[in-house]
């Protein structure tokens, strides 16, 4: 496990809306940009194989990307190489982060001083929901993947730890990047359980734009 002394400064992020990693949880992407690709072959090269995930931020105007200023770092825990030189990963969510100032080099990719302080919980161990009504959010799921034509595993998740069970659907259900950043920013696993109860509700209700998650 990494403690929080042991956490860089300095780390890369992958700007990709819609992606969402959360501590504890794992993230597999798909790596075949060139400069992304250099940033996989640095991030080997180091102690603690970070790699940042941040959504990018829509802003009128801008002349370049910006990002929201919440991201969570992944641990490189597992790799494979295609034939034609691309890459299948897993990341292994370790803390969440907030940019504090991009860092300009030589790399293709972009590199933040990240402050983790405000996250320290996320080192800890899995959380627990003691308000958590499995039956009732089960229910609520099973209209909500019906509605969007999804299938699973039931089995599976009426037997998976609280955490794991809002983590991993927090990641995996196809909610707007809006919506991703705030089950991001959920400030402990019970909030983000109720803002993942409140967006498949809406979901349900058919809600308009102007109902997601500011």
């Amino acid at each position: 496990m990494i403690k929080a002394a042991d956490l860089p400064d300095l780390i890369p992020v992958f700007p990709l809306p819609g992606a969402l990693l959360l501590p504890r949880a794992r993230l597999p992407l798909h790596i075949f940009e060139p400069r992304y690709l250099a940033m996989l072959t640095d991030c080997m090269k180091t102690e603690q194989r970070l790699i940042g995930m941040v959504q990018p931020r829509e802003v009128p105007g801008a002349e370049a990307p910006r990002l929201h200023a919440i991201g969570c770092a992944g641990r490189l825990t597992g790799f494979s190489e295609t034939e034609d030189g691309r890459y299948m990963i897993t990341l292994s969510g370790v803390s969440r982060f907030r940019l504090r100032e991009e860092v300009h080099g030589f790399q293709p990719y972009r590199r933040w001083a990240v402050d983790w302080a405000p996250f320290a919980r996320d080192l800890g161990a899995a959380e627990t929901d003691p308000g958590f009504d499995r039956d009732g959010f089960l229910d609520l799921l099973a209209r909500y993947f019906q509605s969007q034509g999804l299938s699973s595993d039931w089995g599976s998740l009426k037997e998976a730890e609280a955490e794991l069970l809002v983590n991993s659907l927090s990641m995996l259900c196809p909610f707007d990047p809006a919506d991703k950043q705030a089950l991001l920013e959920a400030p402990s696993l019970p909030t983000r359980r109720e803002t993942l109860v409140t967006l498949m509700e809406i979901a349900l209700r058919g809600g308009t734009e102007g109902e997601r998650l500011q």
